[in-house]
């Protein structure tokens, strides 16, 4: 801290990395009580190793950012992401792992609302292109989409508190999980099962929510605040319908299964 109390640019570095530790390891231990939830989505629609695998990867890397010595946020970032890359398996560690590699260079200048937004966005755009996903295939781009649009608009348009905003994008992405159960999935494992898919709550999207959520719980905890209330409103989400996101029915869509 300097003399007159202001945080340095050095202070707030060190604050941001912090915090982004705090949050591997609240992440961490959220996915390792939920792992049984996540292994139960996954037998469903899956191989059932979603729950393990993340559990194992979130651990690792809340080790592995535990260890840095006094890090900013873009290196703890990183850090978590190619140990995410390293110790999930499957599909996971890369959308994962890998987004977050690649967003992490988006808080080379600290963690503010926004390069939060940059992020968001980063980490959004290369879970797409590495998952070849877009709303609607039933998986966790269903619940990041809207958050990451909620958290954008929060911020730039309607000029909300960065705390506000995360809390919406956390209700947008628990309504994006509601959204992939009646959708069919067409992407990963899940879109092998065709119209069976159907019914089921996407593991990997439920995976994105408790993080978020996770993240919402840290950063009103380092500002001293309870998590703000919001409003019901609508996510902000492209256009996506499900039966449009499904097809035009089962009985149609039966010679493609």
């Amino acid at each position: 801290m300097s003399d007159d109390g202001a945080a340095t640019g050095d202070d707030r570095t060190t604050d941001d990395g912090a915090a982004v530790v705090a949050a591997a390891e609240a992440v961490a231990e959220r996915i390792e009580a939920e792992r049984d939830h996540l292994t139960q989505l996954d037998s469903a629609i899956g191989d059932a190793d979603h729950g393990g695998n993340m559990a194992r990867g979130w651990a690792a890397a809340a080790d592995a950012a535990r260890d840095l010595d006094d890090p900013d946020a873009e290196t703890v970032a990183k850090t978590v992401g190619k140990t995410l890359m390293a110790e999930v398996g499957g599909a996971s560690g890369p959308l994962f792992g890998g987004s977050l590699v690649f967003a992490a260079g988006e808080l080379d200048e600290g963690v503010t609302p926004e390069t939060a937004v940059a992020f968001a966005e980063t980490y959004l755009e290369k879970v797409e292109d590495r998952g070849d996903a877009r709303v609607g295939d039933q998986t966790m781009v269903d619940a990041l989409t809207p958050a990451v649009h909620t958290f954008k608009k929060s911020i730039e348009v309607d000029d909300l508190p960065p705390i506000e905003a995360l809390a919406k994008a956390v209700d947008a992405a628990e309504r994006g999980v509601a959204f992939t159960v009646p959708i069919r999935a067409r992407k990963g494992r899940a879109s092998y099962l065709g119209w069976r898919s159907v019914g089921h709550q996407d593991p990997g999207a439920t995976s994105a929510l408790f993080i978020l959520e996770e993240l919402l719980d840290v950063a009103a905890d380092r500002l001293g605040v309870d998590v703000p209330e919001t409003d019901a409103s609508s996510p902000t989400i492209p256009d996506e319908d499900p039966d449009e996101a499904a097809g035009d029915s089962p009985e149609a869509a039966s010679e493609d299964d």
